[in-house]
């Protein structure tokens, strides 16, 4: 069943080669990567087009076009900067600059494309150690995170000192937000935009998002800046924190972001606002995701849209941050389904005060930089990337889990191997670049894409040549590239006279009416035969008046599979003959066990035996049904020699002379057929005695006969009497004894009946009441109704 399934996807693959109707070089290998172009000038015979010169390559070769001259450019990979991954210790003195670090390798490649065949590179990995981080924290200063921010006062000497044990090279920043500062996130009453909580409060005015501390090494700066920080207060629930997010993404140098590891700590213990929620505040146009800090304030939060989550998804990945959601428990399941949209992201239980913020931001870092996750950005149409990863321990991955590894410690280095594929050429031919990149991280891997859209043959191409009907193509590759308004294998035709009675002529055969015998188009007068479906097949012939598959078949295969069908005649291989190729000339099939020819009785015929004597048959004509089998011709020779017996005993001398008699002393000295090289009959022949003999007839060299017989016969032995007549008389009695015993018991039973049929007549008896049944007595008894009831006796 595979192999029926292999030979149709081959088929179709053909299929696609013939049936694309390539009329140039160029058109043929876009078709599909095996297809192949045949530059022989003389190949294409008589009816066929210039698209038979594409085809599968092995049915070029068949054709006759050799591999010399068969165009078929094959895609390849070069890598044009392959800088090592970085093997960096923590504790060395010399401190490598962020851009001296690589943990991606190779950095630029160029693959050249052909359709339908896929380039496969190695990509590796290795996270460097003491690797470079930034970390921004990004804080809610609601009311109902006045108690959050006493804790977060100390965070940045406290951070730094936890972070050394990570990196040598670390640098905090801090930011707040609230919400829009317009109705009805905030009240906007003069006394309210002022101090926004209740009298006894001293807030700070309600703002969308500040800048308060730019990245920096100075903790105590962090510690400063964050103790002079206010509550501030909104009216609704959800916080503006993604108009926070977006400015602190796309702000790089207001922030300060190197290109080293970033996160950002996203604090709250409250839900978001997201796109369309601006309406509810009069604001429509989209957010444009472009900086808007002025004095280190958003100023456009009251003009611009929150941010959707694509939107903000994008700008992340873009810049290559990291998000950290240090939340309270009770919006765990929001921030949850938010991280499942946000790649390299990751959630963290922060508690009621946050007083365990700094190790939640180290359990969430060690989270995130366990895992990498590779992507690309937008690929050129009909281009395709499939991605297999090699992680840790030798764990594969395919499909979306082939884009990533997880459980990777400092120092571990894993590889993907990546596939590009085209499956067209662009529009304008042009090179592409894409690049692909691992979340989170500030290296990617640039890959050129230079697309193989011509052959080599096309750039020695003639324009204008006289071949192509007086310069109306191009000649090139074997073959005429027509002129726009030229059609035609020389170009010979334009396309406003492809179809007349005069040309049309031409493609008649003997004046017939049909055109090409209505196997073919008449195009500029020839005729170019049809394409059929299976590529093995084909019209040929000036008028496509020849193929090769309608020949005599010989068990259901063309020419009897031993010959190949030009213009619907069968040319036979070496040794074959007849119509169908179904004839063999070889007689080997024709020895018979002696290694003659039909065993010297008949003769070979298409490597048959065709038997002349009626007697003999079988396929060698050996089996004769009405001739003494081989044992019993020589069987009375063999026994008045061996033994002295037998019917021809008295002229054994003259009769049985032809043989030379060998004698053995048991069967298993006997030759056996195998150790022999010429024909062995096996024969057991009983005597008069009934006693068995062996022996082997054999005829070496088709002269010398030589019988081997065993010197010992084997008589059956004679019965014994005594075990019999005891056996019969044992017999005989007990056979009486047992119907003695047979008969006692029948009497048995009859007595033992008639015993008990006697007791119950017994019991029946009705003499048997103490009474003569023949007695009457005298005395009779009357009663008299008048004498009440008193009886009279008379």
């Amino acid at each position: 069943t595979h192999t029926r399934h292999t030979m149709f996807y081959i088929l179709l693959f053909c299929l696609d080669c013939i049936k694309a109707n390539a009329q140039s070089c160029g058109e043929c290998i876009q078709v599909a990567e095996k297809c192949g172009w045949c530059t022989d000038a003389d190949f294409l015979k008589q009816g066929e087009s210039k698209s038979a010169r594409c085809d599968e390559l092995k049915s070029l070769i068949t054709k006759g076009c050799s591999k010399a001259k068969i165009e078929n450019p094959r895609g390849s990979i070069s890598i044009d900067k392959d800088k090592p991954v970085t093997n960096r210790k923590k504790e060395v003195a010399e401190k490598l600059k962020p851009d001296q670090i690589t943990q991606i390798q190779p950095q630029k490649l160029s693959l050249n494309l052909r359709s339908g065949e896929a380039q496969t590179f190695k990509l590796k990995f290795k996270r460097a150690e003491d690797y470079p981080i930034d970390l921004y924290y990004l804080m809610d200063l609601s009311f109902s995170m006045k108690d959050d921010l006493e804790n977060v006062k100390n965070l940045g000497t406290d951070l730094m000192r936890e972070m050394q044990e990570i990196t040598s090279d670390f640098r905090i920043g801090f930011g707040s937000f609230v919400e829009k500062t317009v109705m009805p996130y905030i009240s906007t009453t003069p006394a309210r935009l002022l101090n926004p909580c209740t009298s006894n409060e001293n807030c700070t005015s309600p703002f969308s998002y500040k800048n308060v501390l730019k990245l920096t090494e100075n903790g105590q700066q962090f510690n400063s800046l964050v103790s002079k920080q206010q509550i501030s207060g909104n009216l609704d629930s959800p916080e503006g924190g993604f108009d926070a997010i977006m400015q602190v993404a796309v702000c790089g140098d207001a922030i300060g972001w190197r290109n080293v590891t970033r996160l950002l700590v996203f604090s709250t213990d409250a839900g978001f606002h997201f796109a369309g929620d601006g309406k509810l505040g009069g604001i429509v146009l989209p957010n444009d995701g472009k900086c808007h800090l002025e004095n280190n304030m958003y100023t456009m939060s009251h003009y611009y849209d929150y941010p959707s989550i694509a939107h903000l998804v994008q700008k992340l990945s873009d810049n290559n941050i990291q998000t950290i959601f240090a939340v309270t428990e009770e919006f765990q399941p929001v921030y949850k389904e938010l991280k499942n949209l946000i790649p390299k992201s990751a959630v963290g239980t922060l508690s009621s005060n946050s007083s365990n913020v700094i190790k939640l931001i180290i359990d969430s870092y060690n989270s995130l930089s366990s895992e990498v996750i590779l992507e690309n950005n937008k690929v050129p149409e009909g281009v395709s990337i499939k991605y297999k990863s090699i992680c840790k321990n030798g764990v594969v991955g395919t499909g979306e889990n082939g884009r990533k590894c997880s459980n990777i410690s400092i120092g571990d280095e894993v590889s993907f191997d990546i596939t590009i594929e085209s499956q067209k050429c662009p529009s304008q031919g042009k090179s592409e670049t894409i690049r692909i990149k691992p979340l989170g991280f500030n290296e990617d891997v640039e890959i050129v894409l230079n697309f193989i859209c011509e052959c080599e043959c096309s750039k020695g191409g003639e324009p204008l040549s006289k071949i192509c009907h007086n310069g109306n193509g191009t000649f090139e590759c074997g073959a005429c590239r027509c002129n726009e308004g030229r059609i035609g294998r020389l170009c010979e035709c334009s396309t406003d006279e492809v179809r007349t009675d005069d040309l049309d002529g031409n493609c008649r055969k003997d004046n017939g009416t049909d055109i090409c015998s209505n196997n073919g188009d008449c195009v500029c007068g020839t005729c170019e035969c049809k394409k059929r479906e299976n590529p093995e097949e084909r019209y040929s012939g000036k008028f496509c008046d020849c193929d090769n598959f309608n020949c005599d078949r010989s068990n259901n295969k063309l020419c009897g599979g031993h010959g190949r069908c030009e213009c619907r005649v069968c040319i036979c291989d070496a040794n074959y003959t007849g119509s169908a190729c179904d004839c063999s000339l070889d007689t080997s099939t024709c020895l018979a066990a002696n290694k003659q020819i039909c065993n010297g009785r008949g003769t070979c015929e298409c490597g048959v035996c065709k038997c002349t004597n009626p007697k003999f048959q079988g396929p060698t004509c050996e089996i004769c049904p009405t001739c003494p089998g081989v044992c019993a011709e020589h069987k009375e020779c063999v026994q008045c020699r061996a033994f002295e017996t037998g019917e021809k005993k008295d002229t054994c001398q003259r009769d049985c002379s032809y043989f030379n008699l060998i004698r053995v002393k048991d069967r298993d000295k006997l030759p056996q057929p195998a150790d022999q090289s010429y024909p062995l009959s096996h024969c057991k022949e009983r005597d008069a005695n009934d006693c068995w003999f062996y022996y082997t007839y054999a005829v070496r060299n088709d002269t010398m006969r030589e019988v081997y017989v065993v010197e010992t016969l084997e008589c059956p032995a004679g019965p014994d009497i005594i075990p019999i007549v005891a056996g019969v008389v044992a017999g005989i009695v007990l056979i009486g004894l047992a119907l003695l015993l047979i008969w006692k018991l029948l009497m048995i039973i009859h007595d033992r009946r008639e015993f008990a049929k006697f007791e119950k007549e017994k019991m029946n008896a009705k003499w048997d009441t103490q009474e003569n049944p023949i007695y009457k007595s005298p005395i009779n008894k009357f009663q008299n109704p008048s004498y009440g009831r008193k009886g009279v006796v008379l």
